[in-house]
């Protein structure tokens, strides 16, 4: 798998991960070309810690620069 382009990541299947994953919830990814070869994407999780998600547990979006600056200003502000 290539490393997926987009810098979001929209939850559209949480089965087996219902207490990590939300539905319907946006993600940041963050980079990772070694986990990208084995279809998997490292996903930015609720406690702000990063973990690895296979790809098929998510549609790849990405936004205009001001609302990707905001949702990136709202992950910081929980930490």
């Amino acid at each position: 798998m290539k490393q997926p382009t987009k810098h979001f990541a929209l939850c559209i299947d949480n089965s087996d991960y219902e207490a990590s994953l939300i539905l319907g919830k946006v993600y940041r990814i963050l980079r990772d070309t070694k986990a990208a070869k084995d279809d998997l994407v490292r996903i930015v999780a609720e406690s702000g810690e990063d973990y690895l998600y296979h790809k098929s547990h998510f549609v790849f979006v990405d936004f205009p620069k001001s609302v990707a600056r905001k949702i990136l200003a709202l992950g910081s502000a929980e930490s």
